[in-house]
């Protein structure tokens, strides 16, 4: 592309060649924007073209001459630009482990490129170009910056590195250097560390790499070689090895090795160190030693054998992997025995004794994946589990950080402990009890809620997600955040969330009701109208976004749907700003609707909706109201429609009606309600209802009645007033149990 560009450039305008180049670096830098590896060091790139871009534009827009020497810098700005592009497109498409292996050699060819168009740019004959001062210190800077360009892989990316950089030199088939290699890979790279998802991803690689020349001996032949051996020791650790075979050759392994541990050969020793080595390493004078201690030996300038006084060559260190190797033998074998002898100390009546027996293997799990293997291997689960019921705190304390380590990225693990009877009640316990404990209990319900099994049954512990409810409002904020993260896995299960509602905590209940399935939004908000609230957790609830989802509900076509979206507002409406909120965001359109739906199959919704209503009305005296102005009713004719409703109506609705313009009498408007109710003959009804045989409805008539008279005209009452209803009156005053209503009575009498 690079030579078809320049191809004929005599013959091709200066403004045209400038343009093609840009375009060309246009085309690269969308390339570079989707990377899957070394996105920083693309962007910093990107940057750098997108400058010289911009000069090139600014060059192409003024009157410059052919030149010999602008021709060939456009010519290696555009054969770098598109090295660059072919790199961009390679870390698009090509295997992620594959590009990891080669990232220093890709970030060195984007460097090259980087200095290389910078060095064209200081070809361009500058003095020879009509262009501004600006422009020429414009390309200095930048020319400046290119040179200087230096590019570095991420720490974790040379980190996995040196660790394989580090197994070729040492050929080290440990198999929990493999595994954590592995795992590093994955979390670098973003992969699954599920061993099904590794397998395709390396598998990948494998194929990639089948496809790819590599001089034989090259740093990257090797790299690829060590990750290949790693593979085959995955699939080897793997491929046909039953759970029972694991098991019956630890037994046989371990029966092998009798009881006692042995003790270390001499030749095991470091002579500068006097401890067992670690990291043996043979110098030039052909002895041995632990790295880190000829090391630093060197390092106080000493070049003379510690051993024989023989002059040093300090840059040969020798990895003895045949020693280390024996080593890592006899460390192993006595590890087995101790680990193996450490369980009968467990049951000891001698809380020391256990203590430091706890002690001891939490190290031993700690120091290595195979380790906790043989653990499991013996069977420590249960009566790790058991020590749970003991009273000692730190017995139960440790007990609990032991599973959590081997419950950590161990699906099988993770299914172990749960399948021991009782084992999550026990842990449970735990959570109730002193900070310290409760804290690991918690890390362990949390590494175990990662595993469906366990999570299915979690929920079902009593008292487990009320306790994790009360987690959430600790002073430590990492209890909080475990806390959060266990119930947020939990709530994949509909009961879960109700019973996380009930211990206060309603973040999944919310984003369910919201984001859910048809069915589940129906069962948050059934949940919503029947769990008991504080008023704090109504308001929070209302301010948390209920309301959105609930008034789809009411306004859904579906009646089941209506009924649980009224019985979830009801619920919430009795808190007055809850009611204002409901008010401003349309709620009392669809109310009204059902309220008047006269083919309504069901006389409880409309009681309900009556009621929510009437909550409504409440929320208007308020002084939040007042000040925004917020109304229920404002017009005559919707004012009428609903007092009109009284003479229809049974006495539940009749008394939520009757409340309802009571409050409104109490609003900001309650004049100018007064006033329609009056003009309305509302007095007329009232005094009707003042008869009535219903003493909750007769009640709130007559305290109607008695908030009509306040302002009005006492002709336009007397005029329907009997001598009839003068007795009720008087009647009332003396036999009625409610102080309220015969207050009102008196009032007017």
């Amino acid at each position: 592309m690079a030579k078809d560009i320049i191809i004929g450039a005599s013959f091709v305008p200066v403004s045209e060649l400038l343009s093609q180049t840009v375009f060309a670096m246009f085309d690269t830098v969308n390339s570079a924007k989707e990377v899957l590896i070394h996105k920083e060091s693309f962007k910093v790139f990107t940057t750098y073209l997108e400058k010289t871009s911009s000069i090139l534009k600014e060059l192409s827009k003024k009157n410059i001459e052919h030149s010999e020497g602008l021709v060939n810098a456009l010519e290696i700005v555009n054969r770098e630009v598109e090295v660059a592009k072919h790199l961009a497109l390679d870390c698009r498409k090509k295997n992620k482990v594959y590009l990891l292996i080669n990232c220093r050699k890709i970030l060195k060819a984007l460097e090259s490129s980087t200095k290389d168009i910078g060095r064209a740019l200081s070809l361009l004959s500058l003095p020879s170009l009509d262009v501004s001062l600006g422009i020429n210190n414009q390309i200095s800077n930048l020319c400046k910056n290119m040179l200087a360009a230096e590019y570095r892989a991420a720490v974790d990316e040379e980190e996995i590195l040196e660790k394989i950089e580090q197994g070729i030199q040492e050929g080290n088939d440990d198999l929990s250097h493999t595994n954590d290699l592995l795992l590093r890979i994955a979390e670098t790279l973003g992969i699954s560390n599920e061993h099904s998802e590794l397998k395709k991803e390396f598998e990948e690689f494998k194929r990639e790499l089948d496809d790819t020349n590599l001089r034989k001996g090259s740093e990257e032949d090797l790299q690829m070689e060590q990750i290949c051996h790693i593979i085959a020791l995955l699939e080897k650790t793997n491929a046909n090895t039953t759970a029972e075979d694991k098991v019956n050759g630890y037994s046989e392994r371990r029966v092998s090795l009798g009881r006692q541990p042995l003790e270390p050969l001499r030749q095991f020793y470091c002579p500068l160190t006097q401890e067992i080595m670690v990291d043996p390493v043979e110098t030039s004078s052909q002895q041995t030693f632990e790295r880190s201690g000829i090391e630093k030996w060197f390092a106080e300038g000493k070049n003379l054998c510690p051993v024989t006084d023989i002059p040093l060559d300090t840059s040969v260190l020798r990895p003895n992997k045949a020693l280390k190797r024996s080593i890592e033998e006899w460390r192993d074998r006595n590890t087995m025995i101790i680990i193996a002898s450490i369980k009968p100390t467990l049951q000891s009546s001698e809380e020391q004794e256990v203590l430091q027996s706890l002690d001891k293997l939490q190290n031993l799990c700690l120091e290595s994946d195979v380790h906790q293997e043989w653990v499991i291997m013996e069977d420590y689960i249960p009566v790790l589990i058991g020590l749970l019921g003991t009273k000692n705190r730190e017995i139960r304390k440790n007990a609990l950080a032991i599973l959590s380590i081997l419950a950590k990225d161990s699906e099988e693990n993770k299914g172990r402990i749960t399948a021991v009877d009782n084992a999550l009640e026990a842990i449970v316990r735990s959570l109730a009890r002193q900070s310290g404990e409760s804290k690991v209990a918690l890390q362990l319900l949390l590494e175990l809620s990662r595993s469906s099994v366990a999570r299915d049954l979690m929920g079902n512990v009593q008292g487990c997600i009320l306790l994790l409810g009360t987690m959430l409002s600790s002073e430590d904020d990492q209890v909080t955040g475990y806390a959060i993260e266990l119930l947020d896995n939990l709530s994949c299960i509909d009961q879960n969330v109700i019973q996380m509602a009930k211990a206060n905590y309603f973040k999944p209940l919310l984003k369910f009701l919201s984001s859910g399935a048809e069915d589940v939004k129906m069962v948050m908000a059934g949940t919503l109208s029947e769990i008991e609230l504080t008023d704090h957790n109504k308001l929070s609830i209302v301010k948390d976004g209920a309301l959105g989802p609930l008034l789809e509900l009411l306004s859904n076509g579906d009646l089941e749907k209506r009924k649980v979206g009224v019985q979830a507002l009801l619920h919430l409406s009795s808190l007055p700003q809850n009611g204002l909120e409901m008010i401003r965001k349309g709620a009392v359109g669809p109310l009204f609707e059902l309220l008047y739906s006269h083919s309504l199959s069901s006389p409880a919704l409309r009681e309900q909706v009556a009621e929510t209503i009437m909550h409504l009305a409440i929320s208007t005296t308020t002084q939040e109201a007042a000040k925004d102005q917020v109304l229920l009713l404002d017009s005559e004719e919707d004012i009428f429609k609903l007092f009109s409703l009284i003479s229809l109506t049974g006495p539940d609705i009749q008394r939520s009606i009757l409340k309802t313009f009571h409050a409104m009498c109490q609003s900001s408007s309650g004049l100018d309600i007064r006033i329609k109710l009056r003009q309305l003959s509302a007095v007329q009804v009232l005094v009707q209802l003042c008869e009535a045989d219903n003493p909750t409805v007769r009640a709130n008539a007559i305290k109607l009645f008695s908030c009509l008279t306040e302002d009005g005209d006492d002709s336009t009452f007397l005029e329907h007033i009997s001598q009839r209803c003068i007795d009720s009156l008087l009647r009332i005053i003396k036999s009625s149990s409610d102080v309220e209503e015969s207050c009102c009575n008196g009032n007017y009498c």
